[in-house]
């Protein structure tokens, strides 16, 4: 053993891959999400990486040494590739993303039969290999931060393969309660949060994570071991920069150019339903309807990305959204305006300087374990935007003095925000925008990454 004081283990690494023409692996940049956000809190710091090799473009450049970054060492996993997809995609993102974001349509979903037991199975054995690639590369006494979902049992098999360890499992998403988390298997159940409860400590975003996370462990008479609770903030010194390049400036032109001087409504998301695109354009188009005096004065500009494409709900889901932006587009829009802007082409500069734009920035998820784009929105936003924020977000429990509520589920209500977000007086906006600014900025990624840090004893 030996090599490495801090080590990380996430489902997902800072690098990914796309295959040339000739079949070669070529860097496609950042993987984004969680990875993105760690990634320049750990450049240069002499920590260890271990993420899956995802794809085959992935494996091909592991194979080639092409994980590589100064000052940080990457290790990859690399599953059978049948495994990954059965621990992945029918454990990790069909059901236990499902179960925490409280997504369960109970009368058909989730379906736990033989096929269901296999893939735990996956998910188990994807998780063993993450526990004995940790172990191989941990120093004595090392740190090791245990990033998400995807990775529940890894603290329970370093138990027992390394307790010399020092181990932090930090969850991401909301967690689900008890009724919810009832729907699960009990085997299952059991061994993942005893897998949880076996590190030196769980973190959380908010407190009512947390809190539902203990529920969950008492309700199946299960010690849940020391918890902490640590909202991730942004990297203020990453986002002024972005803000500053001559690429956000130029997607910035290319905005205004499109709505000109009329008003903008943004959101910034994964098409995927725990962001609440559709309630999010119906509310729009409710807007509309009770408000006339907007028509034409006002353009919702909504940029994202696709997301695990390989799930036939997202598919569906993905296109339920298009036919809603398409009827609100084909009732109000006219020759020269457009009402809703739809793009899901994966532009992150085009999707950064919308932030640096909006009037009203909405973020309506059904329930978000935090929602960094409220906290990096307000951060980078010159024109006093207004934060129209879900009460179900992670964030709102820190942003809810400045922001403006919203109940993500009830689109009357969402319409009735949206008029007043836009319609508030110059010297409101003006105040509520300081303040928001001045609370995000009370704390920084790397003030997360030390209380995991502390929580571990390092």
């Amino acid at each position: 053993m030996g090599g490495a004081d801090l080590v990380i283990a996430s489902n997902r690494g800072p690098l990914s891959f796309s295959l040339d023409s000739s079949g070669e692996p070529v860097a496609a940049g950042s993987a984004g999400g969680l990875a993105g956000a760690l990634h320049p809190l750990l450049a240069g710091s002499g920590a260890t990486w271990v993420a899956c090799a995802m794809s085959e473009a992935d494996r091909r450049a592991a194979d080639a040494g092409l994980m590589s970054q100064p000052g940080l060492d990457l290790v990859t996993v690399q599953p059978d590739p049948d495994t990954y997809a059965m621990a992945y995609d029918v454990v990790s993102n069909s059901t236990l993303w499902f179960c925490h974001h409280h997504l369960f349509d109970l009368v058909r979903r989730p379906r736990s039969g033989r096929r269901w037991s296999e893939a735990w199975d996956a998910y188990r054995a994807v998780n063993t290999s993450f526990a004995s690639t940790v172990a191989d590369v941990a120093n004595e006494g090392a740190t090791v931060l245990i990033q998400d979902y995807h990775l529940c049992l890894v603290p329970g098999l370093l138990a027992k393969q390394r307790p010399d360890l020092k181990t932090v499992h930090f969850t991401h998403t909301p967690f689900a309660d008890p009724n919810i988390f009832r729907v699960l298997p009990t085997s299952s159940g059991r061994e993942l949060l005893t897998g949880m409860a076996a590190a030196t400590a769980c973190g959380f975003h908010t407190a009512r994570w947390e809190a539902a996370y203990l529920a969950c462990c008492k309700d199946m008479a299960i010690d849940p071991g020391p918890t902490f609770v640590s909202p991730l903030g942004p990297n203020q010194p990453h986002l002024e920069a972005r803000a500053a390049s001559e690429a956000c400036r130029a997607a910035r032109a290319r905005i205004d150019a499109l709505v000109g001087d009329r008003q903008v409504v943004v959101r910034v998301d994964r098409v995927e339903p725990s962001k609440n695109l559709l309630r999010g354009f119906w509310a729009f188009d409710e807007f509309l309807e009770t408000h006339p005096e907007w028509r034409g004065r006002v353009v919702f500009l909504a940029l994202g990305y696709t997301s695990r494409e390989s799930l036939a709900e997202y598919l569906a889901y993905g296109t339920e959204v298009e036919h809603a932006v398409t009827r609100v587009n084909e009732r109000w829009g006219t020759e020269d305006w457009r009402p809703v802007i739809l793009d899901v082409a994966d532009d992150p500069d085009r999707s950064f300087a919308a932030l640096t734009r909006y009037d009203v920035l909405l973020v309506n998820a059904v329930r978000d374990g935090l929602n960094l784009v409220a906290k990096e929105g307000p951060l980078v936003n010159d024109n006093d935007g207004v934060l129209v924020l879900s009460r179900e977000a992670g964030a709102f429990e820190e942003l809810q003095d400045a922001a403006l509520a919203v109940n993500p589920f009830d689109v009357a209500d969402t319409a009735d925000v949206l008029a007043e977000a836009l319609a508030m007086a110059a010297g409101e906006r003006a105040r509520r925008a300081g303040h928001l600014r001045d609370i995000v900025m009370k704390r920084q990624a790397g003030d997360w990454l030390a209380d995991l840090l502390a929580a571990a004893g390092s």
